[in-house]
């Protein structure tokens, strides 16, 4: 499903316009963007919780080669489901 059928469905689903509806989830986006962005965990409790985490840096191996190479360290993106979320895809 893309973002265009989200959105319509969610329009016909809460009775609201496509175009209100679509800009209350682009305004989720900036949201969970600029939490990331200070390092803030975003929850939607029971759905899903989404955070940045920080990775330290290690030692890789090219898996062509076999040569050793060092990984930077960086910040990822962990999503973690909700109990609800959870208990929906396990029926």
């Amino acid at each position: 499903m893309n973002k265009k059928e989200i959105v319509a469905k969610l329009a016909a689903d809460s009775k609201q316009s496509e175009s209100a509806v679509s800009s209350v989830l682009e305004a989720l986006e900036g949201l969970a963007i600029s939490m990331l962005q200070s390092k803030e965990k975003l929850v939607l409790p029971g759905f899903i919780s989404i955070e940045a985490v920080a990775r330290a840096a290690r030692s890789g191996r090219n898996p062509q080669t076999g040569a050793v190479l060092q990984i930077p360290a960086r910040t990822g993106v962990k999503v973690s489901a909700g109990t609800k979320l959870k208990k929906a895809v396990a029926s």
